[in-house]
């Protein structure tokens, strides 16, 4: 297996203890809104959860051999009916995995989901105005920059400002074009 090859599969509650390796790691957790000496009981009770019915969710891994080197996630903006339509994204790649295509593999998936499953039309996500390689990767996906958070976290004893970001459907789904008062056409069986 080549250094490059990895494989994405949903997240289960048996990667805790590899997802607490992956926080461990100072670049990773310094990142996210994770703190340092991550819980093994918290992640497998985050992971044990199932998810709600209904709902956008989907928590992905990626790995490489038996190591879970990438972590990320599709979540409901918030319970409330007239936000349903957005979503919040997270992704983490640990630093010897980065570059190798993994966070654009899982960013394309996500964004697959989002796009042609999860009726979602607006994903959502807050990233540290210092890290310029996750920066570049959404754009290239087509999040832009809707505004800065001054001070927004506490990172290794200094508030560091962060970007919020967002990406509308590129090709929000429509109904098929039906002449006024004409039928449906009838279903093939």
């Amino acid at each position: 297996m080549s250094s490059t090859s990895f494989r994405i599969r949903r997240s289960a509650p048996a990667d805790a203890a590899g997802l607490v390796c992956l926080m461990e790691d100072e670049e990773v957790f310094g990142n996210l809104m994770q703190l340092p000496f991550p819980s093994l009981a918290l992640w497998a009770e985050r992971l044990g959860r199932a998810p709600e019915p209904d709902r956008c969710e989907l928590s992905l891994v990626a790995e490489r051999g038996t190591e879970l080197v990438a972590s990320a996630g599709l979540y409901p903006a918030a319970p409330h009916l007239r936000r349903r339509h957005a979503a919040m994204l997270g992704l983490c790649v640990a630093p010897a995995a980065q570059r190798q295509g993994i966070g654009r593999a899982l960013m394309q998936t996500l964004c697959n989901y989002a796009d042609g499953w999860a009726q979602v039309l607006r994903i959502e996500l807050t990233v540290f105005a210092d890290n310029a390689p996750a920066i570049a990767l959404y754009r290239r996906f087509g999040f832009e920059t809707e505004g800065t958070h001054r001070a927004y976290a506490l990172r290794g004893g200094r508030y560091v400002d962060a970007l919020s970001m967002a990406r509308l459907h590129p090709q929000p789904p429509s109904l098929p074009a039906t002449p006024r008062g004409a039928a449906a056409p009838a279903a093939t069986p």
